[in-house]
């Protein structure tokens, strides 16, 4: 599923990078990291490894574990879990 967030004037804050999200519908800590991205405006991938289970497999090559939600941003850098401070660094989000 894409998220179609609306950008915020002058563009996305991702600034162009490519976001996914492996995740579950009963994960609280996905829909927080769902939200962290709508709030900002940023779009992202989300795959439900919970009846994906092509995306669960490709979740489990790219993190080493089975655990969610599982963040991968332009394919290189891979955050497990909902690290607020690693991602508001990471898109050079001011508080």
């Amino acid at each position: 599923m894409i998220n179609s967030a609306t950008p915020a004037k002058g563009g996305s804050a991702s600034g162009g990078k490519k976001v996914e999200i492996y995740s579950t519908e009963s994960c609280h800590f996905c829909h927080m990291a769902k939200e962290f991205f709508a709030t900002h405006n940023i779009p992202f991938t989300d795959y439900n490894v919970g009846t994906d289970t092509t995306k669960r497999k490709e979740m489990i090559e790219k993190s080493g574990q089975m655990g969610v939600p599982v963040i991968v941003i332009d394919n290189k850098d891979i955050i497990i879990g909902f690290d607020e401070n690693s991602l508001t660094k990471l898109f050079d989000l001011s508080a």
